[in-house]
């Protein structure tokens, strides 16, 4: 079968910077899935992306379909033939369409009738006449919110398109994409190389758009163009480059052919907090801040799109344009300072937090109340933890968070700092937002743990209470995360807290009520983010595949209310499971949860005079032994140590049911068998239901 290289390159409008590695990507994901499909092989998929371009160059692409098998079912016999056995009109339509005479076709019988049914080869097609509908559903495919119509075309995409090409080695494909016609002409930078660049095959593209256009058009290469070049420019200043990996990615999305230009600015806007600077930079400008041990430069690095003959001019204009952006941080930081938080409280009242949940100032007053329960669990001061609630979303009323959203509650820090509050209430004023996302870092001091669980547990209430909850991928108040974050302060913070009785607190406080058990639904809502968090590995000291849906539905059943509760006891499972003798307990459970389940009686006490086999009464002897230990065990959470200990009833259980027939004849030895087994079960129930869990 003989191979081809394959280009497909779609020349636009300045694309949307933070989209445009999502669009490369779903663009190649939507070529490579659509060849398959078409049964055309390939090698490799090479991908490139600039502001002004969309392209994928398939290897060793197959210029032919193979051979294809054509499987199609008819109409039933019944309705294929007449009384006298004549085709119907329905068995002529359906050969028609298969391109045979109804002679040709077989039938397909099974328990449900029969069928006609053509089985058939058609040879497969040139992929230079697959290749445009292939482009087209991939590109109306791509993961575009708003498409846009422009000129007098009906044609839709993200940005105007202005040319396309379509090479398979050297043949332009005859095609028409988002009414642009295929060519072999590309275009390079807008101002650098404004003529058109002939492409003889597609494995020259790379090379002629960097050579002849000025333009890097793989993304990765360009990315690592950028990063070295701030990296230099800092180094010549004695510092080092703030490279945050997504304005490195927007700046990439920005330029085809990067270079770094140092611009510099005013000391005296070195007093204004880090945070504010670094964002006034990255997020307004796009600039790569600088840093020396630890403490910023009055520096900066862009990356200009062009090679300027007057890069002082280019120098200029970017500082000048930087100069108003940090007075305004300026102005805005000194206004604020002027009045302390505590001032602003009163304001909360004026702010709705959410309609039918009350205000900012409602907000504060639910989450103190909720912090005031949970200090003591945190080992937090009650003082300390009713001020920061006092003050937390204070902040939000200044004009600097005004400005810069995202840096709400570290600015709460340093104002909190400046009023003279206590450091453990500025602190957790940040501390409260913690975490922000997956993966993010937890409140380290008590102060910000009671505030930070108490805030979340206050809004999941609320929301809940509103009915409006998440639903398949609609989050828009952020449930989940919120519940993660739940998740995470209790189990890697250590709280050994009952979250039932905290949800059911939290609802309460809520000024509208919902409908049914809010609190348990909540918690059932939260325990799906738990059993998540486990069984994709995110657990810490478990790996992906150490916690099992099997192991972690043994300890859901048992309903634990501490979430760190929980994890003790998924570990003990988990660690329990490798055993020997686990697979025969596990197994053993099963078999007499099956037996009480059928048994639908409760037995009463264990009459030792009834045993009437030996196996009988070494079962109990051993259950007796380790039974004060066992207790012991469990009232100290040493779950590990209590299912050690039931591991040593293997031999004895297992002897038990070799031996011994339960459902005896005689009804008190029956129940005394029961009675027994009902002991035994409640051994294993006291940390998890390890009849969940599957033996092999």
């Amino acid at each position: 079968m003989s191979t081809a290289d394959f280009l497909v390159e779609l020349g636009t409008e300045e694309l949307p910077p933070k989209a445009l590695v999502k669009l490369r990507d779903a663009f190649a994901t939507g070529v490579e899935k659509r060849l398959a499909t078409a049964h055309l092989e390939h090698n490799e998929i090479l991908t490139f992306a600039t502001p002004r371009r969309l392209a994928v160059l398939v290897k060793d692409l197959q210029t032919q379909q193979p051979t294809q098998t054509i499987e199609n079912k008819g109409p039933p016999i019944k309705l294929a033939f007449d009384n006298g056995g004549k085709p119907t009109k329905a068995a002529e339509a359906f050969a028609a369409k298969c391109g045979v005479s109804v002679d040709k076709l077989d039938k397909l019988s099974s328990d449900k009738g029969e069928w006609l049914f053509y089985k058939g080869e058609a040879a497969g097609k040139p992929a230079s006449d697959l290749l445009a509908d292939i482009v087209n559903a991939s590109l109306a495919a791509l993961p575009i919110p708003k498409r846009m119509r422009w000129g007098s075309s009906d044609v839709e995409f993200v940005r105007p398109v202005h040319w396309l090409v379509m090479l398979l080695d050297s043949e332009v494909i005859a095609a028409e994409v988002l009414g642009l016609k295929a060519g072999n002409q590309t275009f390079g930078h807008r101002f650098h190389a404004p003529n058109a660049i002939k492409l003889a095959k597609p494995g020259d593209y790379a090379d002629a758009l960097r050579k002849q256009g000025h333009v890097i058009a793989v993304f990765t290469e360009r990315c690592l163009m950028i990063e070295e070049a701030a990296a230099k420019e800092a180094e010549n200043l004695g510092g080092s480059a703030i490279l945050d990996p997504d304005v490195v990615n927007e700046v990439t999305a920005l330029v085809e052919w990067p270079i770094a230009i140092t611009g510099s600015f005013d000391e005296k806007f070195l007093r204004l907090p880090r945070e504010v600077l670094i964002y006034t930079l990255q997020e307004h400008q796009r600039y790569f801040p600088v840093e020396k041990d630890g403490e910023l430069l009055p520096a900066f690095i862009t990356m200009s799109n062009l090679d300027s003959k007057e890069p002082e001019r280019v120098r200029a204009g970017n500082e000048r344009v930087v100069l108003p952006r940090l007075a305004d941080a300026e102005f805005f930081f000194d206004q604020d300072a002027k009045r302390k938080l505590a001032d602003r409280v009163d304001d909360l009242n004026n702010v709705v937090y959410q309609k039918g949940l009350g205000s900012l100032r409602d907000k504060t007053e639910r989450v103190a109340e909720l912090a005031a329960t949970i200090a003591p669990l945190v080992n937090a001061d009650g003082d300390a933890v009713a001020r920061a609630a006092l003050l937390a979303r204070t902040d939000l009323l200044t004009d600097m968070v005004g400005e810069f959203p995202n840096l709400q509650g570290r600015m709460g820090y340093y104002y909190a700092t400046n009023d003279g509050e206590p450091e453990a209430v500025a602190v957790a004023i940040e501390e409260q937002y913690l975490p922000r996302q997956a993966g993010d870092r937890l409140p380290v001091t008590p102060t910000g743990n009671a505030l930070s669980l108490a805030d979340r547990l206050d809004t999941l209430a609320g929301i809940y209470s509103l009915g409006k909850r998440p639903s398949g991928n609609k989050d828009p108040f952020s449930l989940r995360r919120q519940a993660l974050g739940v998740v995470r302060i209790l189990i890697e913070g250590g709280v050994d807290a009952d979250l039932p009785a905290l949800l059911r607190q939290a609802v309460e406080l809520q000024p509208v009520k919902g409908d049914g058990d809010i609190a348990m639904e909540l918690y059932e809502f939260i325990v799906d983010r738990l059993r998540a968090w486990y069984l994709d590995g995110q657990a810490p000291g478990f790996a992906k595949g150490d916690i099992t849906a099997e192991i972690f539905e043994s300890v859901r059943s048992r309903a634990p209310t501490s979430l760190l509760d929980f994890h003790q006891r998924l570990g003990a499972v988990q660690r329990f499971m490798a055993l020997d003798s686990a697979e025969s307990l596990a197994a053993a459970n099963k078999r007499i949860a099956n037996i009480l389940k059928k048994a639908d009686t409760t037995s009463g006490d264990i009459n030792e005079s009834l045993f009437d086999a030996q196996e009988e009464k070494q079962l109990h002897s051993a259950v007796l032994t380790l039974l004060p230990e066992h207790e012991a065990d469990l009232a100290s959470r040493n779950y590990e140590a209590a299912l050690e200990r039931l591991a040593a009833l293997r031999a004895p259980v297992d002897g038990y049911f070799d031996q011994v027939m339960v459902m005896a004849d005689d009804e008190q030895v029956r129940a005394n068998r029961l009675a027994q087994l009902e002991q035994l079960r409640g051994l294993f129930l006291g940390v998890a239901d390890i009849s969940c869990i599957q033996s092999n």
